[in-house]
């Protein structure tokens, strides 16, 4: 099994998608959208742009 985005509704009728790995672990999850398709984008924003994101260390004393 592949890793895939689920899409769900949650308790306060918002769209919320969560990224599963191929264990079916949950690594990440997405914010409320008021509608399915901002949701969609929101999806398709994390698989635009995630290959090239950098990673910021924010755990370092001082930064």
């Amino acid at each position: 099994m592949a890793a895939k985005f689920e899409m769900y509704k949650d308790k306060a009728d918002k769209y919320r998608f969560r990224l599963k790995a191929a264990n079916g672990e949950v690594i990440a999850v997405g914010e409320a959208y008021e509608s399915k398709a901002a949701c969609k984008n929101g999806i398709e924003s994390i698989k635009k742009n995630a290959p090239a994101a950098e990673i910021v260390d924010r755990t370092m004393a001082g930064v």
